[in-house]
């Protein structure tokens, strides 16, 4: 077997496909051993993959995005989530939700796994013709810290990921005025990268990946049962919400396929360059090496 060592920015419900594929031994069938190791901080995958102990890394492309032409060349080669996977979760219910609404609210928006949920939530307000600066924004901390303030009274809504909007109505808590992943369109949201030096290095077990990735994203979207494989990797979490949620993913387009779509890219990355997080707005050739899901596609289709 060969072995794809993956440091992954987290262990959400999210990024079920990969677990599944484990699990059910679709990467197996391909000569793979997958070993994934989730690190928080996030920034521990970039040390890993510095250190030769992770082969790739699984987070959001923003990485690759603002590191272009600032001293790192990461390429993704493919993605996980085609989708935002969280929504804006409010106290009350807010029928026929718009983006005017945050005007002049406060929103928690945790930041310590990344920058997407302030500034993906930017961006499309701003597409919108609603500017963000009237909003003000909670960020940077944990989602549990920020879970528990909201529930304690700080703020009006709260950009939650998908399990925990699910546990926060679950509880009463909350309620979802605004679904991304289902009314904001494709956005690459979590995706597999390396340093483009070690690409030639990683391209056949890339290859195995993504085709195996895609199989389980096909099969968890036809309806696939994955109870026991969320059992196991989440034993003690919330069985019901668990499930819930990652039908909601298989429903809402998330794992709709393993290829970056270049506008949905394009549109991202213009959000972090227009917001000062990036130096440049990297293109999506930059970003991106199409070939490893062109091939793990063609796989699939003469299996």
């Amino acid at each position: 077997m060969d072995i794809l060592r993956i440091s992954a920015t987290g262990h959400g419900i999210n990024y079920l496909p990969e677990y599944y594929a484990a699990a059910t031994g679709v990467f197996e069938r391909r000569g793979l051993t997958v070993v994934a190791t989730a690190h928080d901080p996030w920034d521990g995958v970039i040390h890993a993959l510095d250190a030769g102990d992770a082969d790739l890394v699984l987070g959001g492309i923003w990485a690759p995005a603002m590191y272009a032409g600032a001293g790192r060349d990461l390429v993704s080669i493919g993605q996980l989530n085609a989708r935002f996977p969280k929504a804006i979760v409010t106290r009350e219910p807010v029928e026929d939700f718009t983006w005017s609404w945050m005007t002049g609210r406060t929103v928690l928006a945790p930041g310590q796994g990344g920058t997407a949920s302030y500034g993906f939530t930017a961006g499309v307000m701003r597409e919108h013709g609603v500017d963000p600066a009237g909003t003000r924004f909670v960020r940077d901390l944990s989602t549990s810290m920020l879970r528990e303030m909201y529930e304690h009274g700080l703020g009006d809504a709260f950009v939650a990921d998908t399990i925990t909007a699910v546990s926060m109505c679950r509880a009463g808590s909350g309620h979802v005025a605004h679904d991304f992943a289902t009314a904001a369109g494709p956005m690459p949201n979590s995706v597999y990268y390396t340093d483009r030096s070690r690409l030639d290095e990683v391209r056949d077990r890339a290859v195995a990946l993504m085709a195996g990735i895609d199989e389980a994203m096909q099969a968890l979207s036809a309806g696939a049962d994955p109870t026991a494989v969320i059992a196991a990797e989440w034993p003690y979490g919330d069985q019901q919400a668990l499930r819930q949620s990652a039908a909601m993913l298989a429903a809402n387009g998330t794992w709709s396929g393993s290829a970056i779509e270049p506008a949905a890219l394009d549109r991202w990355v213009a959000f972090l360059h227009e917001r000062g997080l990036s130096a440049k707005h990297a293109s999506y050739e930059e970003l991106v090496d199409a070939s490893v899901v062109a091939a793990a596609l063609a796989e699939g289709a003469t299996r």
